[in-house]
């Protein structure tokens, strides 16, 4: 009952990481116009607050649901890393539930975003070659992944700093990655907008977007792992008996 609570929790979760991260260019768009903000430095300001927001809004939300997540390459991580409570079972089943959430997620955003704003909801797209575009989804999730695991357990135990630092390592990837693969860093929500341009089942979708960032988020969980051992704990000695 556990393993299909969290497999529920997680494609909750996906569903609103979908419908709230494609909004953001949108957000940004309407919120600069309405200051007359032109400057791209302002408006990527604007856009790392935005980011910011809903990175504390869904550590709430995911908590709520029982620790749930919506990137399938973190339970991925944190399994190879040797925390969490997963098991092999459970993460079978919360990636399909992840991945059905952010097709979900993906649908509904088009049905609920005027149309004139389509063209700012474009998901991750392969810009370059499928060898270079692999290479950046695993480098780029290595380092997301691995900065993940030195914010939350080895980073400030406020919420806000946490999220802060999260919000300052993401933005930077995603403007480095948006020349080359979009960037998606999560297999779920690539596959959700994948879905719609009936591009999920092709070789380059399954290796840029899949393969690539699963080996990535697993390497930095082994180094991180390496660099930071957890402490051994000691058995405690049994007293002999004179």
């Amino acid at each position: 009952m556990g393993v299909i609570k969290a497999a529920i929790g997680d494609g909750v979760l996906t569903f609103l990481w979908v419908l709230c991260s494609s909004c953001i260019g949108v957000s940004t768009y309407l919120i600069s116009s309405s200051f007359g903000v032109v400057n791209e430095m302002a408006s990527l300001f604007i856009t790392t607050l935005i980011v910011f927001v809903i990175f504390l809004m869904f550590g709430f939300v995911g908590d709520a649901l029982g620790g749930a997540g919506f990137n399938p390459t973190g339970n991925a991580a944190f399994y190879a890393a040797g925390l969490g409570h997963d098991s092999l079972l459970s993460a079978a089943l919360r990636c399909p539930a992840q991945v059905a959430g952010a097709v979900a997620g993906s649908l509904a955003i088009m049905e609920l975003m005027p149309k004139k704003y389509h063209h700012m909801l474009e998901g991750p797209a392969l810009k370059v070659d499928v060898q270079a575009g692999a290479i950046a989804e695993g480098v780029l999730t290595f380092i997301i992944t691995f900065m993940v695991f030195v914010v939350v357990l080895r980073g400030p135990r406020s919420a806000l700093l946490k999220n802060l630092l999260l919000t300052m390592v993401t933005v930077p990837l995603v403007v480095a990655g948006s020349k080359y693969t979009g960037p998606s860093m999560n297999p779920a929500n690539a596959f959700g907008w994948a879905y719609l341009s009936n591009t999920h089942n092709t070789w380059e979708h399954l290796y840029v977007y899949w393969i690539s960032p699963f080996i990535g988020a697993i390497l930095a969980a082994w180094i991180f792992r390496a660099l930071f051992p957890p402490p051994v704990q000691q058995k405690p000695q049994k007293q002999k008996r004179n």
